[in-house]
């Protein structure tokens, strides 16, 4: 392959839905750029993006997959993504890498949830959109009804360049306003006619063809002046008016095709190379310093890693955009984001699985290179010295957790590794040692996407898992005072052991004066604060401990041995075994003995001291709350709401957004179990939604009840 100029490279992401044909569409491309020459279907497992067992499998995209083709002199990079948001890293990663977006449309039921999803996702990024409503072949195609659906969820902006003529299984012309040309397809093989519009399409045609020209000069000042002098503008400057449009997010247009049959793809293509930005039209990159990076081959090299993948035989691809300057073979680099060095010993351009060896790769275009050292996804290489470094890619927060073990205890070690390896690959699959509740928790964007890590690591790795509900985080807490006291005394030949403690507990208030007084079941205990130490506690909350001894009760040096026990207690609470938070506890008497005496005595002591008080003190258990976004096309509405509801929502408001209706709720942890599986069977896989932390709540009475009664079940299991 030759070297190509960063003017000559142009970068697309396919975005869309499950079903919609990205994966087709991207076939055809790379059929009409003859780098295949037989297009292969999701059916017979042949196509050059899903190659992954498991994607043929499940006969649907799960990985991102780069692939280019080469056109009108013109290299076209091209990623497929998956069209499920259970593996939106994947989208999210590919739509940072690629200049501009195509969103394809399944023409039979125009903006779905993938749509919705992955247009915010754009929009955040700041990303151009192309729109191909695809599969005009079908016979339930409604080109109609699919334009309706993206203005209401992407507003005036959407503007045709195509229409069809003949949507259905008839389907084989379009008409185009950019052109004023009617395509008409003799075959599958994208060979076509380009001929005059008839004259029963040509009012339709002139009126859209306009609508496109003003939608054009609206992005350029100078075009616009040229507009209203002239009422027109040539092709030349319409395209110049378009670029600006989509640079600025201005403009969506639109076109028509049926990846299948090859009808509109060469057309969508010219469209790219001619008027799609190329990468070094874009506006400069701020690395985390805040310094520009121009896409120039004349600048320093920077590459930025935007996927991490292992195959059999070959061991971790890592695949790239080249920011600035130029990546040759045997280039040394340095790792900007861990201080590693790496050299560049192979340079690939991909297209699946297949690899073509190349020298060079400019400033703006994509390839892989393999065998580096210390080097993943969301790393920036740069030029030795140069120190370039960009900001890491942002993912979602996870929505679905799971507590895994290897079924086979000797596998546990490998596991680690290899769970370690998967958030190499995927960020989005994110791995919890949780000493708190003792167990491997799993955080994905849904339980499809973590049995697909199931599934990898049974099949490629030998490893046997299973997957069971997690433990939900509680935290314990009191709502009252409460004193106690304890003395540890224990004789067994020799040196004793000998303590005793008397302490205060009460909740902690943000802003509460220090205690003076304390009035405990009719007795007052007056205490004077000699010493004060504020823990924050790595889960949440704090811990106040109070030396109020006087007199010499208990000596100095055993005061950091009580607090010792108190701690202890409080990283395994009273109620539940869950951590404790928010309390003050003020250490005011107590005895010591001149010979027996020592820190484990006292340890022991206020130990006991604070778990006889702990359960005196109106102890509660609080559950972790979520707030919880869900968006739901309206006529599941009342579906999802019930359900939501049975789970001990709270629901904060209702909205509706772009054809779609927001539900916000605050719901308990311990209800969202599967969450994600019971919500797409509710709604055919038509609703999503995000969660994020929120704070921690009491539990209901009768739910502390039956926690209390668990727990006690398990110790005594145990």
């Amino acid at each position: 392959m030759k070297t190509y100029q960063s003017d000559q490279v142009r970068n697309i992401v396919l975005l869309g839905n499950t079903g919609s044909g990205k994966t087709i569409l991207a076939e055809s491309m790379m059929f009409e750029g003859k780098v295949i020459d037989r297009k292969g279907t999701i059916e017979a497992k042949s196509t050059v993006s899903d190659y992954t067992e498991i994607e043929q499998q499940n006969l649907r995209s799960i990985f991102s997959t780069v692939l280019y083709t080469e056109f009108n002199d013109r290299k076209l990079n091209i990623i497929d993504t998956p069209g499920s948001d259970d593996f939106v890293g994947a989208v999210i990663s590919s739509m940072h890498t690629a200049d501009v977006g195509v969103m394809v449309i399944n023409s039979q039921y125009g903006v779905e949830v993938g749509t919705e999803i992955f247009g915010r996702h754009a929009e955040k990024l700041n990303k151009p959109l192309i729109f191909a409503i695809n599969q005009l072949d079908h016979d339930k195609a409604n080109f109609e009804q699919a334009i309706d659906s993206l203005k209401v969820s992407f507003g005036s902006k959407i503007t045709l360049v195509q229409y069809p003529i003949n949507a259905g299984t008839e389907f084989n012309a379009f008409i185009d306003v950019l052109m004023m040309k009617m395509y008409r397809f003799k075959s599958d093989t994208g060979e076509r006619e380009t001929l005059d519009i008839p004259a029963e399409e040509m009012d339709k045609a002139s009126e859209l063809h306009n609508i496109l020209i003003e939608a054009a000069a609206e992005n350029d000042e100078k075009l616009m002046e040229k507009f209203f002098d002239q009422g027109t503008l040539s092709e030349d400057e319409m395209r110049e008016g378009i670029r600006a449009g989509l640079i600025a997010r201005g403009l969506f247009p639109v076109f028509c095709t049926s990846g299948k049959r090859n009808i509109g793809v060469k057309r969508l293509m010219e469209f790219v190379i001619n008027v799609c930005p190329s990468p070094d039209k874009f506006p400069a990159i701020k690395t985390k310093e805040g310094k520009e990076i121009s896409c120039n081959a004349s600048e320093p090299t920077s590459l930025f890693i935007f996927k991490t993948a292992i195959e059999s035989h070959i061991g971790e691809i890592n695949y790239f955009k080249v920011m600035s300057g130029k990546v040759t073979e045997a280039m040394d680099l340095v790792n900007t984001t861990n201080s590693g060095k790496e050299r560049i010993s192979q340079l690939f351009v991909v297209a699946g699985k297949k690899r073509e060896k190349v020298t060079e790769l400019l400033a703006g275009d994509i390839g892989a290179a393999v065998k580096l050292k210390n080097t993943k996804t969301n790393h920036t290489l740069s030029a030795p010295g140069k120190n370039i470094d960009f900001e890491p890619l942002t993912f979602p927060n996870p929505k679905f957790r799971t507590a895994i073990k290897a079924k086979n205890e000797a596998d546990t070690e490998k596991l680690g590794e290899y769970l370690h390896r998967a958030h190499q690959e995927d960020p989005t699959i994110i791995i919890e040692y949780s000493k708190e509740l003792r167990q491997i928790i799993l955080y994905g964007q849904g339980e499809h996407h973590l049995n697909i890590l199931k599934w990898q690591l049974l099949n490629l790795y030998k490893i046997d898992v299973d997957f069971f509900p997690p433990r939900i985080p509680y935290r314990e807490t009191i709502t009252k005072i409460a004193q106690a006291d304890y003395r540890h005394r224990k004789q067994s030949g020799g040196a004793g052991q000998f303590g005793e403690v008397h302490m205060v507990i009460e909740p902690y208030v943000e802003g509460a004066p220090d205690p003076v007084k304390f009035k405990i079941d009719g007795r007052e205990i007056n205490v004077s604060v000699r010493g004060k130490e504020e823990i924050k506690l790595e889960w949440g909350g704090k811990l106040i401990f109070y030396n109020c001894i006087v007199g010499g009760a208990i000596d100095a040096r055993f005061l950091p041995a009580i607090l010792k026990g108190i701690m202890e207690r409080i990283e395994q609470g009273p109620l539940t075994g869950s951590y404790a938070r928010d309390i003050r506890v003020s250490v005011y008497d107590g005895k010591m003995h001149p010979v027996d005496s020592n820190e484990i005595s006292f340890k022991l002591a206020g130990r006991n001291a604070f778990r006889t008080a702990f359960k005196n003190a109106g102890p509660k258990i609080m559950e972790p709350i979520y707030e919880v976004e869900v968006l739901v096309p309206g006529d599941k509405m009342g579906d999802v709401m019930s359900d939501l509801q049975n789970r001990r929502s709270i629901i904060l408001g209702m909205d509706s957004v772009k054809g779609f209706e927001k539900i916000n709720a605050r719901v308990p942890l311990s209800e969202l179990n599967k969450y994600s599986t019971a919500l797409s069977s509710l709604t055919s896989g038509r609703a999503t939604y995000n969660m994020k932390f929120l704070n921690y709540e009491q539990v209901p009475a009768d739910i502390q009840d039956k926690l209390l009664k668990a727990y006690e079940e398990e110790s005594e299991e145990e």
